[in-house]
């Protein structure tokens, strides 16, 4: 046996911890019997040099541990007896992952969600080490990656390690069903407040995390969003487990819900829409409430349904309808219709004559107090890094398999596929040529010799040459990942491979800790487009242009899909414009592939790319409009808008910049009279003409 030098010294705490438990689970894989607490502190690496009260407590900390990473030790205890009378044992099934038999689509699917995803998804890092395990045995899934014309960008504003820490933080809490405290700034009351806090649920909706968790502070379920959480996220003890979750509690309530249903239901609303958009309300927001046909006794003119739903929120309930201009008007409560029809009079009045503001106190970016948001590429700071366990677990695998064919594995394949640093490859072997199974019996000794990794193995560690069971992060990030694209990738296996990952797991992930909230649902036209991509045929679209209100049909030659936080958008070469256009996958009420086919364009995936700002909320060329914010609103749209004067008053001017009018008008009305178009000229005009003359 090599020798074992250069171990670091003294190791971290957590070293050490991470030495102790991977040694625990060899010993006992390693036994073919039972064993003791005393056998375990004798032969297991790092407890034989503890008292028994350190050992006692040590070994129960690592067993809560090990169970909240999903790796169950089997407990026998005697009828009657002491501590040390109990028996333990780590069944093969509760270490081990079940094989997965993927099909060849199913796995290239896989393969396109991690490659679109890296560097982009908070989740990547546990993505790529859950690839690692389910595809056990396979060809890597993290090399040969085929291009896909798929564009994702689903950074959530405001990320970068903080929020990248505080979000490792809460997952590993809602694991373990630890009490956390933060600070929070509340834009409702403009006040930062301590925050004391049992977190049950995180759901992603439209770029942003949102932590569901009961709040100490008022004896009642809260929703936070993570983006303005402020300092450090703590836990409130030292107990191994704070709280139990209510069993009534029903986590996937809150992503299932609308914007304007995130609280506490305050009422129930009917909304009348003309028939003109009653299919696409039906169709995206039927599940937030229920759609009839609209009778003479709705005191309605025209045609259409009346929607009923539930609200918390009733600003961003008439938010919604007055997003839809004149196809949706608000019909109960009178208060809450009342209120709309003011709000729409008042975008009117503040559009139709000459808006005043106040005097200007101060220029954030000449002065150099602000900055534009630009979009990060989510490759530095911005990810979870998955627990290092997870790591060690696989790379051990990595290294096994190595031993037993040629004896070696190439640095640059292990750098790749954990996607770490040459350092933290040499920590992480430093840790596991020290775990051991008893008895001072190694599982592997490796050591990097230039380009290649040299690897020695004992039989016994091929305990660590199957795949372990996923951890709970790894298994919410490979689940996430299926869910954020749902139908949307050229392969056709990411549902199937989700229900056999589930049924491998036991559960469901989305159901404990992460979900992705579901968007809106153009699953009518995805496949079609796919196809027509795929084939390179000319697509027939029925369109509905929110702008002009109308219909249009318009043949296109598709090129990518591109996600971002509006919805997914197809982008093509307009045929009947001979100019690039994105166009919303949910405005498409119907997609036929044609009999023509054609060759792509020079330049036109290029020209798409400069569209990015459809998407990404970064405009490369476009026109910019300079609007008002009232003071009641202000603090909103500094979170995500680009303040360019503060006005004596409190309110300020924001630069939005667009490349169609119709996304600017949808922003200015959501805006419910709080935001004003200074200028262009053409915009305010747009926004009169959106609500209508009177």
């Amino acid at each position: 046996m090599r020798r074992r030098l250069n171990i670091l010294s003294p190791m971290a705490k957590d070293t050490e911890k991470l030495i102790r438990q991977l040694s625990l689970i060899s010993f006992l894989m390693s036994n073919r019997r039972p064993v003791s607490a005393l056998e375990i502190k004798r032969d297991v690496e790092g407890y034989s040099s503890m008292n028994e009260d350190a050992f006692a407590r040590r070994f129960y900390a690592d067993r809560a541990e090990l169970e909240s990473l999903g790796i169950s030790l089997q407990v026998e205890r005697p009828a009657e007896g002491f501590f040390e009378a109990e028996l333990y044992a780590l069944p093969p099934e509760n270490y081990y992952l079940p094989a997965i038999e993927f099909s060849d689509s199913e796995l290239a699917a896989l393969r396109t969600a991690l490659g679109l995803l890296d560097g982009e998804f908070a989740y990547a890092e546990p993505l790529r080490l859950a690839l690692q395990q389910v595809s056990w045995g396979r060809p890597s899934p993290l090399t040969d990656q085929e291009e896909a014309p798929i564009d994702v960008k689903l950074s959530a504003a405001g990320s970068g390690r903080e929020l990248s820490q505080r979000l490792a933080k809460i997952e590993t809490a809602i694991s373990r069903r630890k009490t956390i405290e933060f600070s929070y700034y509340s834009l409702q009351r403009d006040e930062l407040s301590d925050r004391k806090v049992d977190p049950y649920h995180l759901v992603f909706r439209d770029g942003q995390f949102y932590l569901i968790a009961h709040a100490h502070e008022r004896d009642e379920v809260r929703v936070f969003r993570l983006s303005r959480i402020r300092g450090k996220v703590s836990y409130a003890t030292k107990a191994e487990h704070d709280f139990t979750a209510p069993e009534d509690f029903d986590r996937r309530d809150y992503g299932k819900r609308a914007d304007w249903q995130m609280g506490e239901i305050a009422g129930s609303a009917q909304v009348f829409v003309r028939e003109r958009i009653a299919w696409l309300v039906e169709r995206d927001f039927g599940r937030h409430g229920t759609l009839r046909k609209a009778k003479r006794s709705d005191g309605v003119k025209g045609r259409g349904s009346v929607f009923e739903t539930e609200y918390a929120s009733a600003r961003q309930l008439i938010s919604w309808a007055l997003s839809w201009r004149e196809n949706a008007r608000l019909l109960a409560p009178p208060e809450l219709a009342a209120d709309a029809d003011a709000r729409r009079a008042l975008l009117r009045d503040r559009h139709r004559e000459e808006f005043g503001v106040a005097r200007t106190v101060g220029r954030p970016l000449a002065e150099g107090n602000g900055s534009r948001p630009r979009a990060s590429n989510g490759r530095a700071d911005s990810v979870i890094r998955p627990e290092r366990f997870a790591r060690l677990v696989t790379l051990a695998g990595l290294l096994i398999g190595a031993a037993r064919q040629e004896g070696s594995l190439p640095t640059e394949q292990a750098l790749g596929e954990l996607n770490i640093s040459l350092e933290e490859l040499r920590e992480d072997l430093d840790v596991l040529n020290v775990v051991n199974f008893g008895g001072g019996t190694y599982v592997l000794y490796a050591e990097i010799a230039g380009e290649r990794i040299e690897v020695d193995s004992d039989t016994y560690g091929d305990n660590f040459a199957r795949p372990a069971r996923l951890l709970p992060l790894e298994a919410k990030a490979l689940v996430a990942a299926i869910d954020l694209f749902g139908d949307h990738l050229p392969q056709s296996g990411l549902q199937t491979a989700r229900s056999k990952i589930v049924a491998a797991l036991g559960h469901d992930p989305s159901e404990e800790g992460l979900e992705i909230a579901p968007g809106r649902d153009d699953s009518s036209v995805v496949r079609t487009v796919n196809d027509a991509i795929q084939g390179r045929r000319v697509l027939e679209l029925q369109y509905y242009k929110e702008n002009e209100d109308e219909f249009v049909k318009r043949e296109v030659e598709p090129y990518q899909l591109v996600s971002g936080p509006q919805g997914w958008y197809l982008g093509c070469y307009d045929l009947g414009r001979a100019d690039t256009r994105h166009f919303r996958l949910d405005r498409i009420k119907e997609a036929v592939i044609t009999a023509a086919e054609f060759e792509p364009r020079e330049g036109v995936e290029e020209l798409l790319a400069e569209q990015e700002w459809l998407v990404h909320g970064e405009v490369t060329s476009a026109g910019v409009a300079r609007v008002w914010v009232s003071p009641e609103r202000a603090r909103w749209l500094r979170e995500e808008r680009t303040v360019v004067e503060e006005l004596s008053d409190g309110a300020v001017v924001v630069e939005l910049p667009y490349g169609s009018s119709d996304w600017l008008v949808r922003e200015v009305l959501k805006g419910v009279g709080d935001l004003v178009v200074l200028e262009p000229d053409e915009a305010r005009e747009a926004v009169l003409e959106a609500v209508g003359s009177k």
